[in-house]
């Protein structure tokens, strides 16, 4: 079967990746977000609020449909969580939504991080499936959404973003994989950065990503370069929104949840190599 060409009616035309933060302040400098298309790299830009950028994406869904957008935090818990607040995902979107703030202030278990405030307790299971999955694929985890502060944290941004895919669904995204993709309408994903760089390179050196974007991306625009050479989050939003369009052929056909645990838990999107 020929791979859909960006004129067929269910092919993606667009590709935007967020790299998403959880901060209280300041955000917005933190928050970047990257568009490519069939002309390469659109945009790369930060000064949106969480809120602010859902409402642009919401937007951007009306003005072209065939779009897929990848956001950077866990977009459920472990089963045993999601099963306290109900039977699926959406239910624990929905207790984040009225909770999520009490959970990040009292800090209690199975929340942890913080110094002189809870632990991480070992008779709980810290981690969703796709991120033992992704694990054993990569040889480094991603962190537990249990994990609220600390290096790498990203139980923060989740929590305050999980009520945010309740807004994208209701303005017609299909969230992955707890909804099928639906041809030539706007698709959700969960990313983690690491996965989508080709190549390992270590974010947190300016000179280590100047070197990637050098090599990878040899005709990427002068400011593009240097907002993605100087942030490591810019780097993350135009690394991963590049592997999302370079897989756009795959993205219709992505197999909705396996399971069970899967409907509730949610999987990270692993690009195809």
């Amino acid at each position: 079967m020929p791979a859909p060409t960006p004129d067929a009616p269910h092919a993606v035309a667009r590709a935007i990746a967020v790299d998403w933060s959880g901060a209280v302040k300041g955000a917005e400098r933190r928050i970047w977000l990257c568009e490519v298309d069939a002309t390469g790299v659109v945009r790369l830009e930060d000064g949106r609020s969480r809120e602010a950028l859902v409402a642009h994406l919401c937007d951007e869904a009306v003005r072209e449909p065939r779009l897929v957008v990848g956001l950077d935090f866990a977009f459920s818990f472990p089963e045993w969580f999601v099963r306290r607040h109900g039977d699926d995902a959406p239910a624990v979107w929905r207790a984040a939504r009225g909770l999520g703030e009490e959970w990040l202030a009292a800090h209690a278990a199975p929340f942890w991080g913080r110094q002189h405030r809870a632990r991480r307790d070992p008779s709980l299971e810290h981690f969703r499936e796709t991120e033992r999955d992704v694990g054993a694929l990569t040889g480094i985890r991603p962190k537990s959404v249990f994990q609220v502060a600390g290096a790498g944290s990203v139980g923060t941004g989740s929590i305050r973003g999980m009520p945010l895919l309740l807004t994208l669904r209701d303005a017609g995204f299909a969230v992955w994989p707890f909804d099928a993709p639906r041809g030539g309408e706007p698709l959700l994903l969960e990313i983690w950065p690491r996965l989508c760089y080709v190549q390992p390179v270590v974010k947190s050196s300016a000179d280590a990503r100047a070197a990637w974007l050098a090599r990878h991306v040899p005709d990427l625009a002068p400011a593009h370069r240097v907002a993605a050479t100087r942030s490591d989050d810019a780097f993350d939003a135009l690394a991963s929104a590049l592997a999302l369009w370079r897989a756009r052929d795959t993205l219709p056909a992505l197999p909705p949840a396996r399971d069970d645990r899967e409907r509730r838990e949610g999987r990270i999107w692993v690009p195809p190599e």
